[in-house]
């Protein structure tokens, strides 16, 4: 046996790539984002798969440098920008793509001296009020922009939705509103939808879309699988039992005696924990994967270890195969029975849990 091991689907990925491309029109173009190590499948592997996207994006200059090293010459967008003007020599030595929400990230474009200008996407504060240009103040901070003998002319326009996942929710349109608005007076190329706004929101199509969860194979919506959206799940986190004990009705198991069994019945050693990142938070019920049927966790989650009520009639052996998550139980299932979102629990993995690319 070995530990635990988060199997990647490249299939998978291309798959849902194509996906993405069969909702937009056919002149959009798609930026993979790959941020936080491709949702944690991986920064190079991931974008190496995910050859025929247009464009990649990620939230640090850390990242783009990497996929950069690994020979990757497509556009990078920095989505969260450059966090100092320090970066700006690197950014355009490496052809790297920034957002710019800042006055000081403007002051800074402005009073550098580059070796050729960068590709600059205004982030127009619409109403996600985190990062951006704020509405009143965009045609001053553009004017500068255009100035500006380190901008590639002309600029583009980026903005982030709030509430793209709730269908009933009138900011989203607000949102597209107001962009298109502001925007209106100007050449440049323009992006609004990651991915419920590729899935739902068509008239946030535009120049670029940004499919990030969908491309793991993940629904952004509450209540819903990536299955329901025809994805694939491209991520299968998988380990063993190494243990199959008698509990006697009345018995505790784990920490802090949280959980004690209404029954006898076996329990199955699941060799994964919080340790490999999955979350110590998770209560008593949450679904586990063993010899394809489901069984719940009990029990409070140790680091390397957790548990599950395989039933008394349980046939189940040491080494048998158990999956949290992937192929044949959705992670959004397991996510919205601990109480959190697909997204934390596919980039939490530790280092410890080993990598499988087939």
């Amino acid at each position: 046996m070995k530990g635990a091991t988060a199997q990647i689907d490249s299939q998978a990925l291309q798959h849902n790539l194509a996906v993405v491309r069969s909702q937009i029109p056919a002149n959009t173009k798609v930026v993979a984002v790959v941020k936080a190590n491709a949702y944690g499948h991986g920064l190079v592997p991931v974008a190496k798969t995910l050859s025929s996207a247009d464009a990649y994006a990620v939230a640090r200059l850390e990242e783009a440098l990497i996929l950069r090293s690994s020979g990757i010459v497509k556009p990078i967008i920095m989505l969260e920008g450059f966090f100092s003007a320090d970066d700006l020599p690197v950014l355009a030595a490496n052809n790297l793509q920034t957002a710019v929400h800042t006055e000081e990230q403007l002051q800074a474009l402005e009073q550098m001296t580059l070796p050729n200008p960068v590709t600059v996407w205004v982030k127009l504060d619409t109403g996600m009020h985190r990062l951006g240009v704020r509405p009143e103040e965009v045609d001053a901070f553009c004017a500068r922009l255009a100035k500006c003998k380190n901008v590639v002319q002309p600029f583009n326009f980026i903005t982030h939705f709030s509430c793209a996942d709730e269908l009933d929710n009138l900011a989203t349109a607000r949102q597209i509103e107001l962009f298109n608005q502001l925007t209106k007076n100007y050449s440049g190329q323009r992006s609004l939808a990651s991915s419920a706004g590729i899935m739902e929101w068509h008239d946030a199509h535009a120049d670029w879309i940004r499919p990030g969860i969908m491309l793991y194979g993940a629904s952004p919506f509450e209540g819903k699988t990536g299955i329901d959206h025809g994805l694939h799940p491209v991520m299968t986190v998988k380990t063993n039992l190494i243990a199959v004990r008698v509990l006697k009705q009345g018995e505790p198991v784990g920490y802090g005696a949280k959980w004690v069994s209404p029954r006898d019945t076996k329990i199955g050693v699941v060799a994964i924990g919080y340790g490999d990142g999955y979350p110590r938070m998770a209560p008593s019920g949450v679904p586990v994967l063993v010899n394809g049927r489901i069984v719940p966790l009990v029990g409070r989650v140790s680091m390397d270890m957790l548990t599950v009520d395989l039933g008394p009639d349980a046939v189940d052996q040491v080494g048998d195969d158990v999956t949290l998550w992937g192929e044949g139980l959705a992670v959004e299932t397991v996510a919205e029975a601990i109480g959190t979102i697909p997204y934390e629990l596919i980039t939490k993995l530790t280092p410890r849990v080993i990598m499988e690319y087939k």
